[in-house]
């Protein structure tokens, strides 16, 4: 089993002194990655954001949880990831996503295609991606992209390239990470029409079932793979019998139903851990995201099980 690392998913900055600040508790709080993600509601602009952090740090790495391949050609997201990586000093992982959530499409006048063609548009600004990181030129012509001879230019630091991050609830999108991304981010998939996380899709067996679908897709690299969870939420109280309640009723299901979910977490301290460690030897998931609302409450976690 791999050893756990935790990464913090922030996105709101009231000020270059609260964002920095905030780059810099995580760091001393123990966790191995800020996170920024994408998407065109209140948060930073993601690599600006992502820079800032890096520049304020020195040993937590930096990440996209993740880009919308829709919103930008393969090639400028190329260019921002070898960039990123060069002036953090080799601490970025790139991640990678279909795109998911309606209002950022009607909001800008992107088309919100079916998500087999998001995945397929995905699958192609993917090939394009890595070819360029790990030094390019780039020449390639597909229903979507067509560049030529494009040059990998900054090199990243990290060799052959930045760690490849690829996020997803389908099984489309799982197998394209299975096969070609270095990190699997699983989450419960999404509404067809965009309008938010298909809340049937949290249970422990449908996390059992994207790790089947992964193992499937991935053959022998499988055990190369670190499969990632983006936990929904955190509750770390002697008593969490009222916050399950909460979310219950918030999510229409039982309070056993929010308990028993991989995607939250709730228990005094000693009770996620041992949570946490059931849930690695049983799907195989050591690297957990949350957000940035539950840093602090979180913390004690990350201190008695990071690097373990």
């Amino acid at each position: 089993m791999r050893p756990f690392r935790f990464g913090l998913l922030a996105r709101v900055a009231h000020s270059r002194d609260d964002w920095l600040e905030k780059a810099r508790r995580a760091e001393a709080l123990g966790y191995a990655v800020f996170l920024v993600p994408d998407h065109f509601r209140d948060q930073v602009a993601t690599s600006v954001g992502i820079m800032a952090a890096a520049a304020a740090t020195t040993t937590i790495r930096v990440g996209s949880m993740v880009y919308d391949n829709d919103f930008r050609h393969p090639a400028v997201v190329a260019k921002d990831a070898a960039t990123l990586d060069l002036l953090s000093g080799g601490r970025f992982e790139l991640g990678l996503g279909a795109g998911w959530l309606l209002p950022d499409y009607a909001q800008t006048g992107l088309a919100f295609d079916p998500g087999r063609v998001r995945v397929e548009r995905l699958e192609e600004a993917v090939r394009i991606i890595t070819r360029y990181l790990e030094g390019g030129p780039v020449t390639a012509k597909g229903r979507h992209y067509a560049v030529t001879e494009l040059e990998g230019l900054p090199r990243p630091v990290q060799r052959p390239r930045p760690p490849l991050l690829i996020g997803g609830g389908g099984p489309r999108i799982l197998s394209l990470a299975a096969r070609e991304a270095d990190i699997v981010g699983l989450v419960p998939r999404t509404r067809p029409d965009g309008s938010g996380l298909d809340l049937a899709d949290i249970g422990p067996d449908t996390l059992d079932a994207k790790v089947a679908t992964v193992r499937a897709a991935a053959g022998a690299r499988f055990s190369a793979l670190e499969l990632n969870a983006l936990v929904q939420r955190v509750l770390v109280a002697d008593n969490t019998a009222t916050g399950l309640a909460e979310i219950a009723q918030q999510w229409k299901m039982e309070p056993a139903q929010v308990r028993e979910s991989p995607f939250v977490l709730s228990g005094s301290v000693e009770a996620v851990v041992d949570m946490l460690e059931a849930r690695r030897a049983r799907y195989g998931v050591s690297y957990i995201a949350v957000f940035e609302q539950f840093m602090e409450a979180f913390a004690p976690v990350v201190k008695r099980l990071a690097g373990r």
